[in-house]
């Protein structure tokens, strides 16, 4: 795992586009598609409203979702609603993203029915090319969130969780995440900081401590990493002007 850190929620939004898109281009060359996992959050609405602006061969992208609250289309609770509405510049078709099926009333049939869909874009079993996590202040990533039976759960690849913060969710589960072909971590804010201290040596402990560790990558804004100052191993790694 590697670590940048940069001096603000924008900064960090900016650096992830940049990364994402140079992502999509490699990906395009070498097998003609990228696959791209969006989580929720404000920074990733800022990431994505920068990465609409890019150059990219958008016909050949597909924007699936890492989580989703069980709420009715168009809900402001709903990442769908915030990562269509951020990506309005972006010239995709309304079939290249792909919304979590949440407002089925057979949820685990949803949820089986939403695994097919990686299945027929990413493969089987679906690979995806970028996933985007982001971190919660209690360790919690996608919607693997401390306590959930959906911990445990390694033969489905997307599954429905219990109640949460008022809401159940749709999420990606590790075993999908763990075939990810590149994990980018987006955290800010100084609430995230002891999560972030933990993440980073790895705690299995916290939900976000159980994600598959090489090929990913932790973009972190200077209040996140305040518990960070003095590790000698992100050395090098820091370019904002708090640490």
């Amino acid at each position: 795992m590697q670590i940048k850190i940069l001096d603000d929620a924008a900064s960090v939004a900016q650096r992830a586009a940049g990364l994402i898109a140079s992502e999509a281009k490699v990906a395009i060359v070498d097998h003609g598609h990228f696959v791209f996992a969006v989580s929720g959050g404000n920074t990733p609405w800022l990431m994505l409203r920068e990465l609409a602006g890019r150059d990219l061969a958008w016909d050949a992208i597909d924007i699936v979702q890492v989580d989703e609250r069980i709420a009715p289309d168009g809900d402001s609770d709903r990442n769908f609603t915030h990562i269509t509405e951020s990506l309005r510049e972006a010239p995709l078709g309304s079939q290249q993203i792909h919304a979590m099926p949440v407002t089925s009333v057979d949820l685990e049939a949803a949820a089986a029915q939403y695994a097919a869909t990686l299945q027929r874009i990413a493969g089987s079993p679906p690979e995806i090319d970028l996933v985007h996590l982001g971190l919660g202040a209690d360790g919690h990533t996608a919607s693997l969130v401390p306590g959930d039976p959906v911990l445990e759960v390694t033969d489905r690849d997307v599954a429905i969780t219990g109640t949460y913060q008022g809401r159940r969710r749709m999420t990606l589960t590790y075993p999908l995440l763990a075939r990810a072909r590149r994990i980018v971590w987006v955290v800010t804010g100084k609430e995230k900081a002891e999560a972030l201290r933990r993440l980073w040596i790895g705690d299995p402990t916290i939900p976000a401590g159980r994600v598959r560790r090489d090929w990913a990558l932790i973009l972190a804004d200077c209040p996140a990493a305040t518990l960070l100052e003095g590790d000698r191993s992100i050395t090098g790694n820091k370019e904002g002007t708090c640490v």
